[in-house]
């Protein structure tokens, strides 16, 4: 009988990344473009005029999501898809999400492309199961 060799931890998405700073990077960088492309109008027009508490919220999901720290997004007590439940977001807009955020993500030096390039699908996916929704009330005030 042979004793196996321990088997590597795997290497979390988030820390393959490079952790917290480039979360918060990428959460900066995704916002900076919503508010400052006019491409990205009709998104950013889904959101308060603050987007301090959104982003903190985005950061914590993805933190979370890459398997980073889970805490801050725990205590939400809520999953992605009903904190967006309210809202009637269209296929451009969707879209224009992902584009902002496949931006965001390339623009991150160091991730590695095949990696950025599965996140990006993933959160792609996300976004567009978020299509169709009826509002329940007015949308600027939902994010």
């Amino acid at each position: 009988m042979t004793d196996a060799a321990p088997q590597p931890a795997p290497i979390l998405p988030y820390d393959a990344i490079g952790g917290a700073p480039v979360v918060a990077a990428i959460v900066a960088r995704f916002y900076a473009l919503m508010d400052a492309e006019p491409d990205y109008a009709p998104l950013r027009a889904m959101h308060a005029a603050d987007l301090a508490p959104v982003a903190q919220g985005l950061e914590d999901f993805l933190t979370a999501w890459l398997g980073g720290p889970r805490a801050a997004w725990m205590a939400r007590n809520a999953c992605v898809m009903s904190l967006h439940r309210g809202l009637a977001i269209a296929p451009e807009v969707a879209g224009q999400w992902v584009q902002a955020m496949a931006r965001a993500v390339a623009g991150q030096p160091g991730i590695d492309p095949a990696l950025a390039e599965a996140m990006v699908a993933r959160l792609a996916q996300m976004a567009h199961a978020m299509i169709g929704r009826p509002a329940s009330q007015p949308a600027a005030n939902m994010l």
